[in-house]
């Protein structure tokens, strides 16, 4: 469901307004060198797996390997996916209850709410949950609903967002959206979209796609019908990404994400959280825990820095030019590797 400073400039123009990022205080983490930590058990869970969900992971082992708890060495990861079921997500959250691991990491919503469901005394960190409050895991004053919850969510305000789609195609009036209606996340996302757009002279055209299966489909749908594309944080669209974008460039229609690994697997840009930044991010609160930590006394984070990725390659595939603005303060990834590519 997330260590790259390679020029990752935030693209934060007048448009894409001023960005701040807000990442936990760690006393309890900072471990002297000669001070070695105690041997720990992680277990970690996705809902599918797909590149971006994958370098959050990444980015957490690393994060808490420098942070002192080091995999193979004092620290055991358990990784399981429930490759895009929700009874296999079931059947992990028991397993991992069962296991008693130290620290739970829930990647993902889906995940996030299956593990909460499933303990309430083993400490819960989630992660790429984009809205806590509507998935239940805290309130709408950042307060955890249970006492073992604490986590990392990543805020992405449509206003920079809709700018970018201007940016991209500025005769764009009607945008589409292919989503989940069992991921609450994008349901929150199409509620929001449906109020903001027409604010900026859009509308919004929403196509559900509840499996992977059928995203390709629902992307044809599409033809005639939407200017441009959007997808940001849906499981079920991120792991069939290719199948929409093989629609996308034959209709020629830009796909804009939000996420890195979507623009490197086909869409033409996307304005976002770096996902192996977020897992390192994520690992300080991983690693409070393991400290001993109460997580009722970690208080749940928000990471809000967007970086912009750009694919020239890929919007020439989907029948569009970028703007000279974007090729300057976007990452390019047809020439820039990924960060985790160069641990």
């Amino acid at each position: 469901m997330t260590a790259h400073k390679l020029s990752a400039l935030a693209f934060c123009t007048a448009l894409l307004f001023g960005c701040t990022q807000n990442t936990p205080q760690n006393e309890q983490a900072q471990t002297p060198q000669n001070e070695q930590k105690p041997a720990k058990t992680v277990a970690i869970s996705a809902i599918v797996e797909h590149p971006s969900l994958d370098d959050i992971r990444r980015g957490v082992i690393h994060g808490l390997g420098e942070l002192g708890y080091k995999e193979g060495q004092n620290l055991t990861i358990n990784f399981q996916s429930a490759q895009g079921n929700m009874a296999t997500a079931g059947q992990i959250a028991k397993q991992f209850v069962a296991d008693n691991p130290d620290a739970i990491v829930a990647i993902s919503t889906p995940t996030a709410q299956t593990l909460a469901s499933a303990t309430q005394s083993i400490p819960l960190v989630y992660t790429a949950v984009s809205d806590p409050v509507a998935a239940k895991l805290i309130d709408d004053k950042g307060v955890a609903t249970q006492a073992n919850i604490t986590g990392l969510s990543s805020e992405l305000p449509l206003a920079p967002q809709i700018a970018l789609f201007t940016k991209v195609k500025p005769d764009a009036k009607r945008i589409g959206f292919v989503y989940s209606s069992g991921e609450m996340n994008s349901v929150s996302l199409k509620e929001q979209l449906a109020v903001e757009l027409p604010k900026h002279g859009m509308t919004l055209v929403d196509i559900p796609a509840n499996r992977s299966a059928d995203v390709a489909s629902a992307t044809r749908a599409l033809d005639g019908r939407a200017d441009l594309i959007y997808t940001s944080l849906d499981n079920n669209v991120a792991s069939a990404m290719e199948a929409m974008v093989a629609v996308a460039n034959e209709l020629k229609i830009p796909v804009i994400a939000s996420d890195e690994f979507s623009v490197r697997r086909g869409a033409t840009a996307a304005l976002g959280v770096n996902d192996f930044d977020f897992g390192i991010t994520t690992a300080k609160l991983v690693a409070t825990a393991l400290d001993g930590t109460p997580p009722a006394q970690i208080k749940p984070q928000v990471m809000n820095t967007l970086t912009l990725y750009i694919s020239p390659k890929h919007a020439q595939n989907q029948g569009v030019t970028l703007d000279e603005t974007l090729l300057k303060d976007g990452i390019n990834v047809d020439t820039t590797p990924a960060k985790a590519d160069q641990k």
